[in-house]
């Protein structure tokens, strides 16, 4: 790793080089341009390019900013904006791969991983790692090896160096010491399964680390407000046991236990400590959405009364702290908000709100705030990430800079979350792009979410879907039964359904959009990737009076191998999750051999005959690369509108931007072949 170096910066040029200036502020209004006599589609590179300036994080005095900066053809590099005049100085760089992974541990010192996004996954040579420096550049620390030689002189001291498995918490500690808290995965040398995290302190200034004693095989360390162990998850077979480290005897003591996998009675998701020691969880406890309570950490039960409850959502959101205390909770419902416990953080909220009236607005405090700076990351549907600071006394705002600012928000659609209903009358969520000023009879692409046990979206800027909506194709994207956040009976009644009712929530969806008169019925394509991708092979199986073609990358093809690991490519699903996980949620492949059969693409392939684009990349470890090569065999005998991709070197999607461009691309010009606006 060379050329690590620290240097001082012009603000303007730095930000120009960046493209992130701008001459008119993203929160001021601008005169309408002059209406064009032609409609010229927007670049594509736009929408599938790398953020240009992110995740800005104060330090914790609020007197600084550090950021991660990309320049064009370059690699994301560490910056320090000085609030008081926006000096601007480079303080990481390396030639040979980027800044991921950044946190201040205190008001002068930073840690940050790497991750080379110029190197397709299965090419990659090196780990994180994990190094320290200082805000100026100087003391630099290699904390974590990366299994890289490193060739410049510094302070690594190369016995104290941890090995590469170590990582950072990723949670936000005390930053008021040079110390902090990293865990190591631990592997069995058995199966060579994740085993457990192992917890140590380390001194990012001299490197060495001491470990944490441990109530047994953790699977997650909770740190309390003051940056300190104080809750530690183990699990066991099928079983997820919490302990407390109490602080009046030091010792931990299990508080309780429950089934790791579904919602049983009791469960609960460890969020965080207030400045108190009350700890708030996220539970089911009073029925089918899950809400914030607190938990009794004397008899380890959850207590009735919810902090926050939602009607129609699941609560997903984090703690907000600041000044050494819980400020509110930031809340996703069908959009991102902020519930303040802090007067002065409300007030401040509805002033900025005020400015800013057509953006979600999303606030950071700093930890010990002597300068009067907020953070303000603002955003729409059409409008992805812009940085603001906002100064409490003179209740002004200045950018900072933006995600993507070749993203032109005047020619992006717009997004609305809707509902329709199953068949069997389950109400469906879904998110619905439309083109701008385009309404009816459109061509439509279904896009389905992966996972498939997650939430697939927010009313935010979504690249993929805009690009489609830019080209105009109507987008929709169901919140189908499994996708969580919609409550438990949403989740449950997607358990053992792939190929089944699941798959009947998306085809119902397109027959909405149908029945509404915004699709066209005899233009919709369906697409997506991972379980997106299995749906998407399905739509054509099950349905091919209603798709008229598909798109499916990273694609689960065949139910059963997916169980195994007999590939040329092993899987990176655990053989614990193999074992309690997806038999709950999935199925048995012995028992349930016959459905399986039934609902695996691979094994339908002769009913598949629409157009099909089907990419895989050759070191996918989630999916292996022989599912969809296996699929490509048994179809490219009988589907002459068959289309395969094989990215190589590419994991489980595509890492490098060229390959995104690349695919978008491909797909554009399919749905011009077989799907194609009028």
């Amino acid at each position: 790793m060379t050329n690590f170096f620290s240097r001082p910066l012009c603000a303007a040029a730095l930000l120009l080089c960046a493209g992130l200036i701008h001459v008119q502020p993203a929160f001021s209004a601008a005169e309408s341009p002059a209406p064009a006599q032609k409609v010229t589609l927007p670049a594509i590179a736009p929408f599938f390019e790398s953020a240009q300036f992110s995740e800005p994080k104060l330090s914790p005095s609020a007197s600084h900013v550090a950021v991660r900066i990309a320049v064009q053809n370059g690699r994301d590099r560490l910056a320090i904006v000085r609030l008081s005049d926006m000096d601007i100085r480079v303080v990481a760089e390396f030639a040979d791969t980027d800044i991921a992974y950044f946190e201040w541990i205190d008001d002068e010192r930073l840690i940050f991983n790497t991750n080379d996004r110029q190197t397709a996954m299965g090419d990659k040579r090196h780990r994180a790692g994990l190094y320290a420096v200082n805000r100026d550049g100087s003391q630099f620390m290699t904390l974590v090896e990366n299994k890289r030689n490193l060739v410049r002189a510094s302070t690594t001291i190369k016995r104290h160096a941890l090995s590469y498995d170590t990582e950072p918490m990723y949670q936000q500690g005390a930053q008021d010491s040079k110390q902090i808290y990293v865990q190591q995965t631990m592997w069995s040398q058995a199966t060579g399964d994740f085993e457990r995290l192992a917890l140590m302190r380390l001194d990012t200034v001299t490197g060495v680390a001491n470990s944490v004693t441990s109530p047994g095989k953790v699977s997650q360390w909770v740190l309390d407000a003051r940056g300190q162990p104080r809750l530690a998850l183990t699990t066991e077979e099928d079983q997820t046991a919490v302990f407390y480290l109490d602080p009046a005897s030091a010792q931990w003591r299990k508080l309780t236990h429950f089934a790791t996998f579904g919602n049983s009675p009791g469960s609960f998701q460890p969020m965080g400590f207030d400045a108190e020691g009350k700890l708030y969880v996220a539970s089911y406890a009073n029925g089918d959405k899950r809400n914030v309570h607190l938990l009794d950490l004397n008899t380890g039960k959850i207590l009735p009364d919810p902090v926050v409850a939602m009607a129609d959502y699941d609560f997903q959101g984090e703690l907000i702290y600041g000044r050494g205390k819980l400020l509110g909770l930031q809340v996703l419902s069908d959009a991102r908000s902020t519930h303040w416990f802090d007067p002065a953080m409300k007030e401040a909220q509805q002033h900025i709100d005020s400015l800013l009236p057509a953006t979600i607005n999303l606030l950071t405090m700093a930890a010990r705030a002597d300068a009067p700076w907020l953070l303000v990351t603002s955003y729409s549907d059409a409008q992805p990430a812009n940085y603001l600071l906002y100064n409490l006394a003179s209740k002004t705002l200045s950018r900072l800079g933006g995600a993507h600012p070749r993203i032109d928000p005047a020619q992006m659609g717009r997004l609305d979350l809707m509902r329709y209903k199953a068949r069997d009358g389950l109400s469906i969520p879904a998110w619905l792009t439309l083109p701008k000023n385009q309404t009816k009879q459109l061509p439509m692409v279904v896009l389905v979410h992966g996972g498939p046990y997650m939430r697939g979206g927010e009313w935010e800027w979504n690249g993929q879907a805009q690009f489609l909506a830019s080209r105009g194709y109507a987008v929709l994207e169901p919140e189908y039964r499994g996708s969580i956040g919609f409550g438990n009976k949403h989740f449950e009644s997607g358990w053992k359904q792939w190929g089944l009712a699941m798959q009947n929530d998306i085809a119902d969806g397109a027959r909405w959009a149908i029945a509404q008169g915004i699709a066209d019925p005899k233009r919709i394509c369906i697409a997506g990737a991972s379980y997106g991708g299995y749906a998407a092979l399905m739509g054509l199986v099950n349905d091919p009076d209603l798709f008229r073609c598909g798109i499916a990358w990273a694609a689960v093809t065949d139910l059963a191998t997916q169980f195994s690991n007999d590939y040329n490519v092993l899987s990176d699903m655990s053989e614990y999750y193999k074992q309690y996980g997806m038999p709950l949620l999935i199925g048995d492949p012995v028992k349930d051999a016959e459905r399986f059969r039934a609902t695996s693409p691979l094994r339908q392939a002769a009913r598949i005959k629409r157009p099909l684009l089907l990419a895989h990349g050759s070191n996918d470890l989630r999916v292996p690369y022989d599912q969809g090569k296996s699929l490509y065999q048994a179809l490219k005998g009988s589907n002459p509108d068959l289309e395969w991709i094989m990215y190589d070197g590419e994991g489980h999607g595509w890492g490098l931007e060229k390959n995104r461009i690349d695919f978008w691309t491909r797909v554009e010009q399919f749905l011009a072949r077989y799907n194609a606006p009028q």
